[in-house]
């Protein structure tokens, strides 16, 4: 039932690859978003090309503005940049934890490091450095606090499928069977599940970004941004939504939240820890009853 099931599943993961690998450069969206939504779909398949479809993909001409102006459009951006990021180290930690067999762990921990790491260090910090004005270590300061938040809820809900569902399905802890994928793919939807309501905090508050509108109109096919906004209390986060033309920025308008206090920030970064390191309990518990 199972091997059946698999087979169907990468069967669509693989259509819906070559859709949005093909589909996604034709819409006026930065390149970061756009690897974004072709690793996505890598793992999560049909549901990420719905996502694709319904959040991102230009439906006329000139429109993709207004397209992804709506608030949960642009949480569901900023989640997707999250779990395209973070998942994939996460779980490149866990295929390398699978072969050199880690115990529970060193597992976690390595699968944290890589999913936090690459998440922090390359896909946002990195990708998104020139909206600090190139300066990448602008980049890495703004982006740590909503990297950090984020990627505790991804990864909490992952742990909470991947780990017992593997446990259950023999040979689903090696990495070269087909079933440690199928796995981790269910595990990275509903670890984007876990992450998208604080990815939607995270974004009405001004602290990491959403959906963009890039139009290159010059020769040089340069992108410009403006990440000024994620430390002020204007009406946008300076990544969501944003019209780009060379040398100049217009930003979507969005009903959001107040950028938030420190004790705010502080709290809902508590609960984050939290979340994750009540899941790390439960499973650390679920496997030494196991061994």
């Amino acid at each position: 039932m199972l091997d059946g099931v698999m087979l169907l599943w990468f069967i669509m993961a693989g259509a819906s690859v070559l859709f949005v690998a093909v589909d996604v450069w034709r819409t006026p969206e930065a390149n970061a978003l756009r690897w974004g939504f072709i690793i996505l779909t890598v793992f999560a398949g049909p549901l990420a090309a719905i996502f694709y479809i319904l959040s991102c993909r230009e439906p006329l001409p000139e429109t993709h503005k207004q397209y992804v102006a709506p608030i949960w459009k642009q949480a569901l951006g900023s989640t997707m940049h999250c779990a395209s990021g973070d998942g994939l180290g996460i779980i490149t930690g866990a295929a390398i934890a699978s072969i050199m067999t880690l115990p529970f762990s060193l597992d976690i921990t390595l699968e944290y490091v890589l999913g936090f790491g690459f998440g922090w260090l390359f896909f946002q910090a990195f990708a998104m450095k020139d909206m600090a004005g190139g300066n990448y270590l602008k980049s890495l300061k703004i982006t740590f606090i909503p990297e950090f938040f984020s990627m505790n809820l991804l990864m909490a809900g992952m742990l909470l499928v991947s780990k017992p569902w593997m446990a259950e399905v023999a040979g689903a802890t090696n990495a070269f069977n087909p079933s440690f994928w199928f796995i981790m793919s269910m595990a990275l939807i509903v670890g984007f599940i876990f992450a998208y309501p604080m990815n939607w905090w995270l974004v009405t508050r001004h602290l990491k970004h959403g959906m963009m509108t890039v139009r290159l109109a010059s020769s040089n096919k340069r992108e410009e941004h403006d990440m000024a906004s994620m430390n002020q209390g204007d009406r946008h986060s300076g990544h969501g939504g944003a019209d780009m033309a060379p040398k100049k920025v217009q930003r979507a308008d969005h009903e959001a939240g107040r950028t938030p206090s420190s004790g705010a920030i502080l709290m809902v970064g508590s609960i984050s820890v939290a979340i994750l390191g009540t899941v790390v309990v439960i499973m650390a518990n679920m496997f030494s009853q196991m061994g």
